[in-house]
């Protein structure tokens, strides 16, 4: 016969068990539970099993535990738990991947029927066809502005409607017609809502970010850096090399209009007088395909007046 322990006995229990978690681990994700059967979080813990723990319990009660748990310790990191611990909600300890972890928990949805009272957390839609049901159910069709025609002594839908608004509470004649046509619209299970980590709490949306996402965004990033120094002048290393850039710039502007000059600006004050000079030569041989190709010397010399007035206008900062 097993004994049964005191309300207190539970729940030294209780912070017992908490307390080795808070030891053992440090990420945890907060779950919604609402409208989750024993059933099912049964399944999630079995699914769970290995590198991961379901922790159920009233808040007040685990806001005790790691309030108390902080205070013996000196470890505080697990404090901004407690302002996370609001509605039906759990707390899922784990070592394993945090992404893996949220994809594990939402295999074990399960579909329920709209029942009386509840918040429709989709909307519902009942589509076009043949309900199977016999004429005299056109009442509940009737109620609800349903369109319907009888079809070989049975009712059909003509056209799919937008039977509850997700948002909206649902209704006794939407919960039987619903019920009727064996629409089960809603499916519930462990809501993932906050992830902590490491003292930090953030969305579960950042678990869906790729590298490829957070490339992007540092480099979105670094541009308004750029574009904000270059505006002030103020130098950062984001804006350093445009502002190398358009430095020499004003300087190569200045030994144009001026009889300063250096050898990169001789170059482009020899092009601004004859540009002909750098025009790219067309071959003979390209009017004949059939014609057999330059020498090489005759190449380099067509190939490199295209460089220096297509590339970089014959200078390079580097030379």
């Amino acid at each position: 016969m097993a004994i049964k322990r005191t309300k207190a006995e539970k729940k030294q229990a209780y912070d017992r068990k908490l307390c080795s978690l808070l030891d053992e681990y440090t990420k945890v994700l907060i779950a919604l539970a609402d409208n989750v059967g024993s059933k099912q979080l049964q399944d999630i813990r079995r699914g769970l099993r290995g590198d991961s723990v379901v922790l159920m319990g009233k808040n007040t009660l685990i806001r005790r535990c790691v309030k108390a748990y902080a205070d013996k310790t000196g470890n505080h990191t697990f404090d901004p738990l407690m302002d996370l611990l609001v509605g039906n909600v759990g707390l899922i300890f784990t070592k394993g991947d945090l992404k893996e972890v949220r994809e594990e928990v939402a295999k074990y949805k399960v579909g329920a029927p709209a029942r009386v009272g509840l918040v429709a957390p989709v909307d519902v839609v009942v589509p076009p066809g043949n309900t199977g049901l016999d004429p005299s159910q056109t009442s509940f069709f009737q109620v609800l502005n349903i369109p319907t025609k009888i079809n070989k002594g049975t009712v059909e839908i003509i056209t799919p409607v937008e039977l509850i608004k997700k948002g909206d509470k649902v209704g006794s004649s939407e919960s039987a017609l619903l019920a009727k046509l064996g629409i089960r619209p809603f499916s519930y299970g462990l809501q993932i809502i906050n992830v902590y980590e490491d003292g930090s709490v953030f969305s579960p949306e950042v678990l869906d970010l790729t590298e490829d996402d957070l490339v992007e965004k540092f480099a979105t990033g670094v541009s308004m850096v750029a574009s904000l120094s270059l505006a002030l002048s103020y130098p950062t290393l984001a804006a350093a090399p445009h502002m190398f850039i358009n430095g020499y710039k004003n300087v190569l502007a200045v030994a144009v209009e001026t009889d300063y000059s250096y050898p990169h600006a001789d170059k482009i004050k020899e092009y601004l007088k004859d540009p002909s000079k750098f025009a790219v030569a067309a071959p003979a041989a390209a009017a004949d395909s059939g014609a057999a190709s330059a020498p090489k010397e005759e190449e380099k010399k067509a190939e490199e007046p295209a460089e220096e007035s297509d590339d970089d206008m014959g200078f390079s900062l580097f030379d």
